[in-house]
């Protein structure tokens, strides 16, 4: 993974809203005094959505003055978690995970895709500024791989096609439904559930209890 970008343009100033000003109050508040730079990863966060989901400099020094903390440490956060953006991202920002489990299952062909439909490599953004492609870590999805986060959500099982289904969809500005693009639930099979498939037989008794009778297993 390559370098995350900083901004070069970047606002002179930034300044709590009031809903943002209580959102950073509450989380303050949960840690003892001399403690408050435990709520930096939250107050990171609290910025980049108020500042249309990147977090500028100004916020950083803003921060670093809340929780009391030499500049350098909330941007050793903020360049750490790949979650916070120090330069503007697209309307529909988009994580692609391409570590192990998602390669192995096809996470290349997502990336293929990214770049055919949309012409996107690693922190690209699209010329009108609607999409952006940033390559992760393990989104935690792994047993419905390969998997694609765009802004909060997660989409789940997709190929090269599927993936091309819901770029056409968010450029029609609808968000197709959260979760597994093939329609799998949970993380059952992809040949669907094998176990539990039915709680009792037409005879009221569990399927395994007659399968252990009849093989001698007894009622113990």
């Amino acid at each position: 993974m390559s370098v995350k970008p900083i901004a070069e343009d970047q606002p002179a100033n930034f300044t709590w809203t009031a809903e943002s000003e209580a959102e950073v109050a509450k989380f303050i508040a949960r840690y003892p005094e001399g403690r408050q730079a435990s709520a930096v990863i939250p107050l990171l966060d609290i910025a980049q959505r108020q500042h249309e989901n990147w977090i500028p400099m100004a916020a950083i020094d803003a921060i670093a003055e809340r929780l009391d903390m030499a500049r350098i440490r909330v941007m050793e956060v903020a360049t750490f978690y790949t979650m916070f953006n120090l330069a503007p991202v697209g309307e529909w920002f988009l994580q692609a995970c391409t570590t192990t489990p998602c390669w192995l299952r096809g996470s290349n062909q997502v990336m293929k895709c990214l770049k055919d439909k949309l012409g996107l490599d690693n922190h690209g953004r699209t010329v009108d500024g609607r999409f952006s492609l940033l390559e992760v870590e393990c989104l935690g999805v792994c047993a419905n791989a390969p998997v694609l986060q765009v802004n909060d959500d997660v989409y789940e099982d997709l190929d090269y096609d599927q993936t091309a289904r819901l770029i056409e969809a968010l450029q029609k500005g609808e968000a197709p439904a959260v979760g597994s693009m093939t329609g799998r639930q949970g993380s059952m099979s992809q040949d669907g559930p094998t176990s539990l498939v039915s709680l009792k037989d037409s005879d009221g008794v569990p399927p395994w209890f007659a399968e252990r009778q009849a093989a001698g297993g007894g009622d113990d």
